[in-house]
C-alpha cells in the first residue's frame, strides 16, 4: 500500500522563509555574504526603481519609495529565500494609464486595493493556480510588455517635444514620435546611446560591475561637465526628496474603490505572477523551494505598505533576484539590507540624482525591455507547435495593440482550449471482436485480446478505455461503445490506464451501463482505480448490474463463468 504524503501544516504553508533561516542558525559568515549580495543589488536597484517610475507617469521618488518599503517587506515575509521586491518593468504599462486616469492618489489606492488581493489570493491558497498559466502566455506578454516599455522610452531616447499629450496606444504614439522627430536633440541621442553601449559593455566584458549604475553616473558627470541641452531627473521633477514620507492612508471611499478595482485586479493579476515566476527563477538557481502562498501574502503587505508611504506596486523582480542569488546571498537578510542600502543613498545623496539625464535612464529602460523579449524561447515555440505558436501571437498582439489583462485572459483561454483538444485525443478506445481462445505454443506470446480473430466465443465483447477520461473525450467514447456488438451477454472494459474520470466521463459510462442492463447482458469492469472507481461508484456505476474486478484476468473468468452459465427462461 503506498503512503499519502503529509498534508503541510498552516504554520509550515506560511512561515516566512526568515524565520526558516535564522532557525536553521545564522551567523556572521552568513550576514557578511548578505551584505554584499544587499549592496550589489541595491546598486542594480537604484537606478532602475527610478527609471521605471518615471516611465510609469510618476516621480523618481516613488519607485524609490516601492523599492525601500516594499523591498523590506518582501524579504522580511516572504516565502523564497532570495527574492527582491520592488517596481517592477511590467507594471510600466498599467501603472500609467492608471496615473493618466485617476492620478497619483488613484495609484496609490489601486496599490493598497490590490495589496488586499494578494493577500486574500494567498490566504485562500490560491498560489498554486497560478503556475497553470501555460508557458507560451507568459513568454507572450512578457515580449508584448517589453516592445511597450521600448515605445514608450522613445521619446526621451530622441529628446523629442511633442505638440501634445504623448498618447497610450502604440500605433497613435509611433505615429505621434515620427512626426516629432525634427525636434530631435542631438544630445540626447548621444546619451542614450552612450549609456546603452556602457551597459551592453558590461555585461559582455565585465558582467560583474553595475552597468546600470556606471552608465547613470557615466552620463550624468558629461551633461553637468558640458552643460548638455538634456531633459535631467533636476529639471523635470526637481530633485528626490531625502527619506521617505510620513506614512497616511490613501482615500478608500466607496466610489473611489469601486473605480479602481479594475486596475487593482489588474495589479494584482500580474503582480501574482511576476513574483512566483521570479521566485521559480530563484529557485532554479538556487535549488531550493519557495512557498507560493507565503509569497503572495508578503507580497500583498508589502503593496499596502508601499501604498502607505507614496510608493508605486510591488512585485518580485526577476533580474534583481537573479542578481541576488549570483552575488551569494544567503537568504532574506539580503533583501532587507538592499532597501536600508537604497534608503541610505536618499538619505545622504539624493542632490546627486538630479544630474542624472532621462535620455540615460531611457536607455536603461530600453536594455531591460529588450531583454525582456525572450527570442530563443519565442523562436522555439513557434518550431515546435502551431498551437502553443498561436497562443503565443494572440497574447503577443493583444499585449501590445490592446490590454496587458485581455491578453493574458485571453492567451490561457486560448491555451486551456488547445490543451482540452490535445487531452481529448490522446484518449484511446481500443475494440475487439468476441473472445476468442486460441492453442499456441508456451514460447509464444499472447495476442493482444484486442485484435480480434476467430468469433470462438460469442458471447463476451472485450473494450480497453485509455488516457484522461473527461468531458473532451467523452463523445468519442461513448461513440465507440454504441458500436460494440449488442448480441452479446457480457462486456468487459479496461479502466485501468485511465488516469482521471471527471463527471462527464462517468456519467457515459452510466449510460453505457444501463444498455448493457436493458440488453440483458453483464458488464464487467477491470483494472479501475480507487479515485475513477469512487467517480464511477458516485455516478451510479454499481453492483449488482456492474461487477468490479481487480484486473483484466479476473474479469475475463468471471465474464466466462457467466456466459457458461444457462440462460434463464
Amino acid at each position: 500500500m503506498t503512503a499519502r504524503a503529509k498534508k503541510p501544516s498552516f504554520a509550515e504553508l506560511y512561515t516566512p522563509k526568515l524565520v526558516t533561516v535564522l532557525r536553521e542558525g545564522y551567523n556572521a559568515t552568513g550576514l557578511k555574504a548578505d551584505v554584499m549580495a544587499g549592496l550589489t543589488v541595491a546598486i542594480v536597484a537604484l537606478p532602475l526603481s527610478m527609471a521605471i517610475a518615471i516611465a510609469s507617469g510618476v516621480g523618481p521618488e516613488r519607485g524609490l519609495y516601492a523599492a525601500i518599503v516594499g523591498g523590506f517587506v518582501v524579504s522580511m515575509l516572504g516565502g523564497s529565500r532570495f527574492q527582491i521586491g520592488g517596481p517592477a518593468g511590467a507594471f510600466i504599462v498599467l501603472v500609467a494609464a492608471t496615473v493618466a486616469q485617476h492620478g497619483l492618489e488613484g495609484l496609490l489606492i489601486a496599490t493598497f486595493l490590490s495589496g488586499l488581493m494578494l493577500m486574500a489570493v494567498g490566504w485562500l491558497g490560491l498560489g498554486t493556480f497560478i503556475k497553470f498559466i501555460p508557458y507560451p502566455v507568459t513568454v507572450g506578454f512578457t515580449a508584448g510588455i517589453g516592445i511597450v516599455i521600448l515605445a514608450s522610452q522613445l521619446k526621451d531616447l530622441a529628446g523629442l517635444t511633442l505638440a501634445g499629450p504623448e498618447p497610450g496606444a502604440l500605433l497613435p504614439k509611433l505615429e505621434a514620435l515620427a512626426q516629432a522627430m525634427p525636434t530631435a536633440s542631438p544630445a540626447a541621442v548621444a546619451l542614450a546611446l552612450l549609456a546603452i553601449a556602457l551597459i551592453l559593455g558590461c555585461r559582455k566584458w565585465r558582467p560583474s560591475w553595475p552597468g546600470y549604475l556606471i552608465a547613470a553616473l557615466v552620463t550624468a558627470t558629461l551633461a553637468a561637465l558640458l552643460h548638455l541641452p538634456v531633459e535631467t531627473i533636476g529639471s523635470k521633477f526637481g530633485g528626490i526628496p531625502r527619506g521617505l514620507p510620513a506614512p497616511a492612508l490613501p482615500d478608500l471611499s466607496p466610489a473611489r474603490i469601486l473605480a479602481l478595482l479594475p486596475a487593482a485586479v489588474s495589479f494584482t493579476l500580474l503582480g501574482a505572477i511576476e513574483s512566483l515566476l521570479s521566485a521559480v527563477v530563484a529557485d532554479s538557481m538556487s535549488g531550493r523551494r519557495h512557498r507560493s502562498n507565503c509569497e503572495l501574502v508578503a507580497q500583498g503587505a508589502a503593496n499596502c505598505a508601499s501604498a502607505l508611504f507614496g510608493g508605486m506596486c510591488v512585485t518580485g523582480t526577476i533580474a534583481r533576484t537573479a542578481t541576488n542569488v549570483r552575488a551569494g546571498a544567503r537568504g532574506p537578510v539580503s533583501g532587507m539590507l538592499h532597501a536600508l542600502f537604497i534608503l541610505a543613498f536618499m538619505l545622504v545623496a539624493a542632490p546627486l540624482a538630479s544630474y542624472i539625464p532621462l535620455a540615460a535612464l531611457a536607455g536603461v529602460l530600453a536594455t531591460v525591455a529588450w531583454n525582456m523579449v525572450e527570442r530563443d524561447h519565442i523562436a522555439t515555440l513557434i518550431r515546435t507547435s502551431r498551437g502553443d505558436a498561436l497562443v503565443l501571437v494572440v497574447t503577443f498582439g493583444l499585449v501590445i495593440f490592446h490590454d496587458l489583462a485581455l491578453g493574458i485572459l485571453v492567451g490561457f483561454s486560448l491555451g486551456t482550449l488547445i490543451f482540452l483538444n490535445r487531452m481529448a485525443q490522446s484518449v484511446e478506445v481500443e475494440t475487439g471482436e468476441r473472445m476468442i481462445e486460441v492453442d499456441r505454443p508456451d514460447s509464444e506470446l499472447p495476442r493482444s485480446p484486442y485484435e480480434g480473430g476467430r468469433p470462438a466465443d460469442p458471447d463476451i465483447v472485450l473494450c480497453r478505455i485509455s488516457g484522461a477520461f473527461f468531458f473532451g473525450a467523452a463523445s468519442a467514447v461513448s461513440a465507440m461503445l454504441d458500436r460494440l456488438d449488442e448480441h452479446t451477454r457480457a462486456y468487459v472494459i479496461n479502466m485501468a490506464d485511465v488516469g482521471m474520470l471527471d463527471s462527464t466521463g462517468a456519467a457515459t459510462i452510466e449510460a453505457f451501463a444501463r444498455k448493457v442492463r436493458q440488453r440483458g447482458a453483464e458488464l464487467y469492469i477491470a483494472g479501475a482505480r480507487p479515485a475513477v472507481r469512487r467517480m464511477l461508484l458516485t455516478h451510479n456505476v454499481r453492483p449488482p448490474h456492474v461487477h468490479y474486478r481487480a484486473n483484466m484476468s479476473e474479469a475475463i473468468e468471471a465474464a466466462r463463468m457467466e456466459t457458461a452459465a444457462p440462460v434463464s427462461a
